[in-house]
């Protein structure tokens, strides 16, 4: 298999790594940095450079864009324009909502599969790539309902390769999810630390000694200002909403903690520690692989349909195969989700989308 990773930072240098490693892949590697370029390839995280997109993309089954959120569009249009037809493409940009209406209008847009891998380091840069980089982290899918089903489906079996756990979301919703869980905590850092900087004035030089509860609230505070620009420009409007809804509950737990009822400060403090175990909770034990196979017709956007459906519902694919028959008008495709209660959910969703579901059984 041929990928190609435009851009070869941590994220595509990681990507990289774990194609040639864990994939066998041959991994071509553009980036506009000719010595980023040359690193990436003195560090095996790709197979060879190309000096160009076209050069890059050539002959690919897939293609990762992993540049800043602002070159995206300008990147997967080239990657688009420039290979075949039948190449996938995707990116690895944390909003999606621009992006995917501005890659809408193009010719090959059926081609295009949003992405966003919710992985990162302390440290940024090809030289801090590991294969390891995405192993049990979700990655996010974002096809359009025009998506080609194969390569959505080839896009699906490669994140999930590199050991991810990929689920089809739509863009709106991403957007929204990740202006509460990922950029609205960079908000709150860098407030934190202007508020405790101002708070201590000329004993700042304090701040070391401070309890970790500050450190690993701020641990995330002033992040690199180009990526956190683009992404609080692209998805404004969200973060903007999320902050309007932490000041009305700041302005409601400053009242709470003037009443100084302490039974009211237990509850408040005792509901948020729920809360959170509720939310961080992982359900990587869901249990054994079901697999739910479903008859559908063969016409543009099915998959993208019931995998959206699905990601709505709370259910992820964890595998999937497609069976077109041989009229090339009916198909087949086997889903398998983890856990019996997930299954008879697929079911249900893909029942109320119209079509014929069997429930298979356990795979080992």
């Amino acid at each position: 298999m041929r990928i190609a990773v435009l851009g070869v930072g941590l994220i595509g240098g990681s990507i990289g790594l774990a194609a040639r490693r864990r994939l066998h892949a041959e991994v071509v590697g553009f980036d506009p940095d000719q010595s980023n370029l040359a690193s990436a390839l003195k560090l095996e995280t790709i197979d060879r450079t190309a000096g160009s997109v076209a050069d890059a993309v050539a002959d690919a089954e897939l293609v990762f864009c992993a540049a800043p959120v602002r070159a995206l569009g300008d990147l997967i249009a080239a990657a688009l324009d420039a290979s075949g037809a039948d190449t996938a493409v995707t990116d690895v940009g944390s909003t999606k909502r621009e992006l995917m209406a501005a890659v809408a209008g193009h010719t090959a847009a059926s081609r295009y599969v949003g992405g966003h891998p919710l992985a990162g380091a302390e440290t940024a840069g090809v030289a801090n790539a590991r294969d390891d980089l995405f192993d049990g982290a979700r990655w996010y899918l974002t096809p359009e309902p025009g998506c080609d089903g194969l390569l959505y489906d080839r896009v699906q079996r490669v994140v999930a390769d590199l050991g991810a756990r990929p689920q089809a979301l739509d863009a709106e919703a991403h957007d929204r999810m990740m202006a509460t869980v990922s950029h609205l905590p960079h908000v709150i850092a860098n407030v934190l630390v202007a508020q405790a900087a101002t708070a201590l004035g000329e004993d700042a030089e304090r701040l070391p000694e401070v309890g970790p509860s500050f450190r690993d609230t701020t641990r995330v505070a002033g992040a690199n200002p180009a990526i956190w620009t683009d992404i609080f420009t692209a998805n404004g409007d969200a973060v903007a909403t999320e902050i309007d809804h932490v000041v009305e509950r700041l302005g409601a737990a400053a009242a709470l903690i003037r009443e100084g009822n302490p039974a009211s400060i237990a509850a408040w403090q005792r509901q948020a520690g729920e809360s959170r175990r509720a939310l961080v909770q992982s359900k990587l034990g869901a249990g054994a692989l079901r697999e739910v196979r479903l008859s559908v017709s063969n016409k543009p956007g099915t998959v993208a349909e019931i995998a959206l459906a699905l990601g709505r519902a709370g259910v992820n694919i964890e595998d999937m195969a497609l069976y077109p028959a041989q009229d090339m008008r009916t198909g087949a495709i086997s889903l398998w989700v983890a856990g019996d209660q997930a299954a008879q959910q697929a079911a249900r969703v893909a029942g109320d989308l119209g079509h014929t579901v069997t429930l298979v059984g356990a795979q080992s």
